[in-house]
């Protein structure tokens, strides 16, 4: 399998997203549980059949450019094949020196928001991305080895991750996190996503009210034919809640707040978020109140 997609790697970009276009459709076809959480899902959001059937192209070619990602020519510098929108807010909080949180839904190509990011600013401050290890060892190790860059280290989603992300954030350093994750059962609070109760992470707002890191929103719109990535960079569009009744409330009002900003972020250009990502998942032993 690892020969197979290091072969991949080495294809041209443009007949990669040619044949993830086509995967994406297979996948729809074939498996009518992905099919049927595609459509509630987009259909929560409000999503015409248009920009639905854009969406499921768009999820194949997220997956078939992966191996050009993290083994082919993009392993070498993707900053030429990448356009920054709001890059002066990242110098900005870097020279602020309290630490940044960035933020990325599952939306566009967000593998390549890490590695521009390392290539950009990485040097002046690396960035500490978190991830769900894969379950199948190959593909594990395939991970850590390919995101394995100057300027970018990764952080497992579990305690020692939580712990190494806290020790960047301190020294002034970068995180990335995808807070539209489902977090592990004990980890998240039950907030809206889209009208939707959704069991959302606390984790990246527990950072910033302990740490006092600048936050900052980011994702990169796939471009038509294969001419790259545009990397678009905002503040939140309002202020994060510092205080509530309690701590449990206060978590409730943060973890709101950041599903409207992941809402605000995926509305600019629906057709390339993730409709079929198990968004509203319920952990184990966790249901909603």
């Amino acid at each position: 399998m690892l020969s197979f997609i290091r072969w991949i790697s080495r294809r041209p970009l443009r007949l990669l997203h040619g044949a993830g276009s086509l995967l994406g459709w297979l996948a729809w076809a074939g498996s009518s549980s992905y099919r049927r959480r595609c459509r509630e899902n987009a259909d929560l959001a409000g999503l015409t059949r248009a920009q639905q059937r854009a969406a499921i192209g768009q999820a194949g070619r997220l997956a078939a450019e992966l191996p050009w990602l993290w083994l082919g020519p993009a392993a070498q510098p993707i900053e030429r094949w990448c356009r920054w929108q709001g890059a002066e807010l990242i110098d900005d909080a870097l020279q602020a020196g309290r630490g940044l949180v960035l933020l990325t839904p599952h939306m566009g190509s967000f593998e390549v928001c890490a590695q521009a990011y390392a290539e950009r600013f990485g040097a002046r401050r690396p960035m500490t991305a978190l991830y769900r290890p894969a379950r199948q060892p190959w593909l594990r190790e395939l991970e850590e080895t390919a995101r394995a860059r100057p300027g970018l280290a990764t952080a497992p989603a579990s305690l020692a991750g939580v712990r190494q992300m806290m020790r960047a954030l301190r020294k002034g350093d970068t995180i990335g996190l995808l807070p539209d994750q489902v977090p592990p059962e004990g980890m998240g609070v039950w907030a809206p996503f889209f009208g939707k109760p959704a069991y959302t992470m606390t984790l990246a707002t527990r950072l910033l009210l302990q740490t006092g890191a600048t936050l900052l929103l980011m994702w990169a719109e796939r471009l038509p034919g294969a001419q790259g990535w545009v990397l678009h960079v905002s503040a939140p569009a309002e202020p994060m809640p510092a205080q509530a009744a309690d701590d449990e409330a206060l978590q409730l009002a943060c973890a709101a707040f950041v599903n409207r900003e992941m809402e605000r972020l995926i509305r600019q250009s629906p057709s390339q978020y993730l409709w079929g990502y198990h968004r509203y998942r319920t952990p184990r032993d966790s249901l909603p109140t």
